[in-house]
């Protein structure tokens, strides 16, 4: 007798979730190909089909949806459990920033996890621009924080290191007009300041068309084809171009994700906290 499986139930959540299967395999770790084996699993197990393919990726069908509370509830209820029989007497709070465009990424996880597995540890967690995130650490008003430097400091660990890229959209060339459309960050951060040198040391005439406090709405600039724009590596997908003449797109630095710590930040929460980011972003490499 066939019977749900909880793995074919989190692969099926994490589908609809994300709107596709090549997002939802992205979200939980495992390839496009092994996932669609799974939703076939599941298929055969519902005997109907639980998904309706279109252009976007897909949707639920009927049976679909009579499925996903029942999904819900139950890997809610598996999570909890494990949780409970893991749950150790680690207690406290931590104060921790985590920049507004990776929130919703690798971090949130980060953040559901630890959450499940230390449940009597409070969580302040501050989701913003980042730009300030040095200083409140310094201030002792955030006990961790990640956030982007140009060189990283002491104290500061680097998780990630990616190129800069002046970038334009695929399907239109802004770089080609006098003066230059350029959309940047409007709040002072080391990635404007060294987007503006730039610019001011090549001589090109521009004039600042778009300005946005996050690195969704330079990117959205950028492939609407208003302006170019300054993007980390991993955010340049398959609508945009990294643009390289004239020189002056090519010498730009690289970026670099560090975790902080407060002086004041100790104990085995923040330290459990530390090492749960650690570990995702080792994984990740």
């Amino acid at each position: 007798m066939d019977h749900l499986d909880s793995d074919l139930l989190r692969s099926f959540l994490a589908i609809i979730d994300t709107g596709s299967i090549s997002a939802g395999a992205a979200r939980i770790g495992r390839s496009q190909s092994a996932v669609s084996l799974q939703v076939k699993r599941l298929e055969q197990i519902v005997g109907k089909p639980v998904f309706e393919r279109h252009a976007r990726g897909v949707a639920l069908s009927p049976a679909g949806e009579k499925l996903e509370p029942v999904a819900r509830r139950t890997v809610s209820l598996l999570d909890a459990s494990l949780a409970d029989i893991r749950s150790d007497d680690l207690a406290g709070a931590i104060r921790i920033g985590i920049p507004d465009d990776r929130s919703k990424t690798v971090l949130s996880g980060i953040v559901a996890d630890f959450a499940k597995r230390h449940p009597m540890v409070e969580l302040n967690v501050q989701c913003a621009s980042g730009a300030g995130y040095a200083e409140a650490i310094s201030a002792g008003e955030l006990d961790l924080a990640l956030y982007e430097v140009e060189t990283a400091g002491p104290r500061q660990e680097i998780l990630s290191d990616e190129r800069t890229f002046w970038a334009a959209s695929r399907v239109h060339s802004p770089e080609v007009l006098d003066p230059l459309p350029v959309a940047l960050f409007d709040r002072a951060c080391w990635w404007r300041d060294i987007a503006l040198k730039t610019l001011r040391d090549s001589g090109r005439t521009y004039r600042i068309v778009y300005s946005s406090e996050s690195v969704g709405g330079v990117a959205a600039a950028i492939e609407a084809g208003i302006a170019i724009g300054l993007l980390g590596e991993s955010g340049i997908g398959k609508d945009f171009r990294i643009l390289t003449e004239p020189d002056i797109f090519t010498r730009m630095p690289h970026s670099r994700l560090v975790l902080d710590k407060s002086g004041s930040a100790a104990g085995p929460a923040v330290q459990a906290m530390s090492e749960a980011i650690r570990t995702a972003f080792s994984a990740g490499k």
